[in-house]
Formats: structure tokens, C-alpha cells, sequence
């Protein structure tokens, strides 16, 4: 090899692992947010609830309707044994929308819930960020297989976490903002409709600048990759030992 082919083979190497880190990344994102079947999985039970009351006007008909295609996609995910966290998640919102409306006889508080916990996670963004431990850190570090080590040993992660956390905060913000004057001033299906066309593009937006800001970052410390070299160690080292020993 000349001295000319060392940085060509350099760039190729920087570039393939630029090109891994960010095909971790987007596996990781994948599996903590659950990809495109749990955006579906998010939207369709709003989806039938407000297209059926904007059809017969009937509360009772479009919560049960919403309830039973949450508890449908919990089974198909069952039957094909695939995780069901997103699933799940999903009907516990659907079943908390169902009898907030049912209690108040309101069809905009099914939708009530799910505003509630949008504002607590924006706030849950934010604040976990000025404390220095960003609740995206905390969802993605086992993903990757950091754990925290993100905290104190990898401090460009860390910051990009920082950054993540402040982009998923402050886009939530932005559609509790646009939501909670609808909730007070839209008839029901005005307000279910917006609220249905808001569920994907805010995710889609923080999940790509959650991409964006990882894939630029130092490539994950995988503690437990460490730790299994640790425990191989110490045998190798007590294995040794007791070879030693008369």
C-alpha cells in the first residue's frame, strides 16, 4: 500500500462506519418507536372513533367501535408473537378516551387522555433535559445497549440526546398548543378530524431529528458487550490462577 492509498482507505472506513451508525440508529428508532405498524396502530382507533360520530353523531357506537379495533390489533400482534407494548399502550389510551366521554357524555373527552399525557410528556421532555438526564437517553440507552453510560463517558451522545429531547418537548408543546383552543372552541368532529391529521406529522418530524442528531453523534458505548469482556477476564484469570496453583 502507498501513502496515497492510506486516506482513500481512511475515507471508505469513515464513511462505511458513518453509514453503520446510522443504520443503528434507525433500527434503534425503529424498535422504541415502533415503526409504521405502530403508527398505524395509533391512528386507526381515533381515526374510526371520529368518523363514525361524524356519520350518526353516536358516542356510544364510535367509543365500542374504537375500543374493539384496539383490542383487535392487540390479538393480531398476539396471534403473530410480536411485541405488543405500542399495542397495548394503544388500548389503554382508547379504554382511558372511552370513559372519560362515557362519564361526561362529551365525545371531544375521549380524545381528553391522550392531550393530558402529550402536554406531560412535552413537559417530561423538557424538564428531564435542564436536569442534565434527557428522557431521550433514557428510552433509546437501552436500545443501544448504552444504558447511561451516555452521562458521564460519552459526553457528544449525551448532548445529542439533549438536543432530541428538546426537539420532541418543544414539538409536543407546539400541538398542545394548536389542540387545547380546539378542544374549547371546535364542535366534536372539527376537532377530532385536526386531531387525527396532527397524530403523524409532529412523531414523523421529532423522529427524524432524533435521526438526524444520533447519526451525527459518537457511536454508542455498548456496556454490556463490556461487561461480557469483563466477566470472560476474570474467568480467564481464574482459570489461570487455578492452573497455577500446586
Amino acid at each position: 500500500m502507498t501513502s496515497l492509498d492510506k486516506p482513500t482507505d481512511q475515507g471508505n472506513a469513515d464513511q462505511q462506519a458513518a453509514s453503520d451508525s446510522r443504520a443503528v440508529t434507525e433500527a434503534a428508532l425503529f424498535e422504541a418507536f415502533g415503526g409504521v405498524r405502530g403508527m398505524v396502530e395509533t391512528v386507526v382507533p381515533g381515526l374510526l372513533f371520529v368518523t363514525i360520530f361524524t356519520v350518526n353523531k353516536d358516542l356510544h357506537m364510535s367509543a365500542i367501535a374504537a375500543l374493539a379495533v384496539s383490542l383487535v390489533l392487540v390479538v393480531v400482534r398476539l396471534v403473530m408473537k410480536d411485541t405488543v407494548k405500542h399495542a397495548f399502550s394503544g388500548v389503554f389510551g382508547v379504554a382511558f378516551g372511552v370513559v372519560f366521554a362515557m362519564m361526561t357524555g362529551n365525545a371531544k373527552d375521549f380524545y381528553l387522555p391522550g392531550m393530558l399525557y402529550t402536554l406531560g410528556l412535552a413537559l417530561a421532555y423538557i424538564i428531564t433535559t435542564l436536569a442534565g438526564v434527557p428522557l431521550i437517553g433514557l428510552i433509546l440507552g437501552p436500545v443501544f445497549k448504552e444504558n447511561l453510560s451516555w452521562r458521564t463517558r460519552n459526553p457528544g451522545r449525551k448532548k445529542a440526546y439533549a438536543k432530541a429531547s428538546w426537539a420532541w418537548g418543544l414539538i409536543l408543546l407546539a400541538k398542545c398548543a394548536i389542540l387545547f383552543p380546539l378542544y374549547w372552541w371546535a364542535d366534536t368532529t372539527q376537532f377530532g378530524w385536526v386531531l387525527v391529521a396532527l397524530k403523524i406529522p409532529p412523531f414523523l418530524l421529532a423522529v427524524y431529528l432524533t435521526w438526524v442528531f444520533l447519526a451525527k453523534a459518537p457511536p454508542p458505548i455498548d456496556v454490556f458487550a463490556e461487561m461480557e469482556a469483563a466477566e470472560k477476564a476474570e474467568a480467564a484469570e481464574k482459570a489461570e490462577a487455578e492452573r497455577g496453583t500446586p
